[in-house]
């Protein structure tokens, strides 16, 4: 993989929150998490207390500025102690009101090189914001990063007349905030190679019911087609397993360039692939049978394949209200019909409608005889 490549993938990488969170929420570590985040508030909040009043804090007895920093802290310990994990939204609105907050309140304290520190706050927003959130969002707080220290150290060298101390804080403090991203963009290449088969550079499994997810909660129609090359262990044994890998990346390479930017594509298992894509029952079985022909296409060699499909569809526009399955149940759905494709003789397609049952239909519906 070439640099501009891993640069480009980083970058538009829209980092599932949700799954983020039901991933935590699911190895029990969400509350955990909630308690340390809150812990962090609370500690903002006595140290605000502590200094408050002291030569080094804000001007006054407490002071406003005091004040406010108190108070945030203790709120934001709240909220985290007390609340459900925020929505991406709120989860977004908290960080930056917390960059805002911590520059503009060290900004006050009378120490200008303690206040200059204050600015190490911001690795741990930062670094919240490279695990839960995009590279974008973790752009635009850097940029705010890299200004507060410019402002912390023009702030030394205006106050101390110290150009040397101001220019050795700044290098110091931008050091330390411009380490995030780079965190980040390795977080990134990781999940990306977990989630990806290093034979067909497709996704695999765990990959696959990451994007599956994202694709069910944006779409209300869904298919899921599973893909199996009919007597694939004759592949091998007749041509070898060299052959056999090139008839797998060959396979692969036909179903993500037949798919479309709209699919999901990946390999699940050794000679198992599986498309996903937001289609109704309309298209998806001639969506199925079309990229089992391009599977089955005459090949650059000798050795041509075919298989059998299983599909499964969901389409919530045919009753808005009724509870959809989950993408565990599409997949498992889809790999039965697959199956019963393999036994009927392969190369053919077999299609599951998870429709809702009658007592889930709307009352409009014209096979509604409720």
């Amino acid at each position: 993989m070439n640099n501009g490549k891993t640069l480009r993938d980083w970058w538009h990488d829209p980092v599932d929150y949700r799954w983020l969170v039901r991933t935590l929420a699911a190895k029990s570590a969400l509350v955990p998490l909630k308690i340390l985040i809150g812990l962090a508030g609370a500690a903002i909040a006595v140290m605000g207390a502590v200094i408050a009043g002291t030569p080094v804090g804000p001007p006054g007895h407490p002071g406003l500025a005091s004040t406010i920093g108190v108070l945030s802290g203790t709120l934001w310990a709240a909220r985290w102690w007390l609340r459900p994990w925020p929505s991406k939204t709120e989860s977004l609105v908290l960080i930056a009101c917390a960059d805002v907050l911590f520059t503009v309140e060290f900004l006050q304290l009378q120490d200008r090189l303690f206040g200059a520190m204050g600015t190490v706050l911001l690795l741990g927003t930062g670094s919240y914001l490279s695990f839960f959130h995009s590279a974008k969002a973790l752009a635009v707080h850097s940029a705010w990063s890299l200004l507060s220290v410019v402002a912390f150290s023009v702030r030394i060298a205006t106050g101390d007349g110290s150009i040397e101390l101001a220019i050795a804080v700044a290098l110091l403090l931008a050091s330390v905030v411009s380490a995030v991203p780079a965190f980040q963009l390795l977080y990134s290449l990781l999940r990306t190679e977990s989630q990806s088969d290093p034979l067909t550079e497709l996704l695999n499994r765990r990959g696959l019911e990451n994007r599956l997810q994202q694709l069910m909660d944006r779409n209300p129609a869904m298919c899921v087609i599973c893909f199996d090359l009919d007597r694939f262990k004759n592949v091998n044994d007749t041509w070898g397993h060299r052959i056999g890998d090139i008839v797998l990346m060959r396979t692969a390479r036909r179903l993500h360039d037949a798919a479309g930017e709209m699919a999901v594509v990946a390999r699940t298992g050794g000679e198992e692939f599986v498309v996903a894509a937001p289609l109704a029952a309309a298209a998806a079985r001639n969506e199925a049978e079309r990229l089992c022909r391009v599977i089955a296409e005459p090949p650059e060699t000798t050795v041509a394949v075919t298989a059998s499909v299983g599909v499964a569809i969901f389409d919530a526009t045919i009753c808005p209200r009724c509870p959809g399955p989950t993408a565990d149940r599409l997949l498992q759905s889809a790999d039965a019909a697959m199956y019963r494709a393999k036994q009927s003789g392969g190369n053919l397609v077999v299609v599951d409608e998870l429709s809702p049952p009658p007592d889930h239909r709307h009352p409009a519906d014209p096979d509604n005889n409720g």
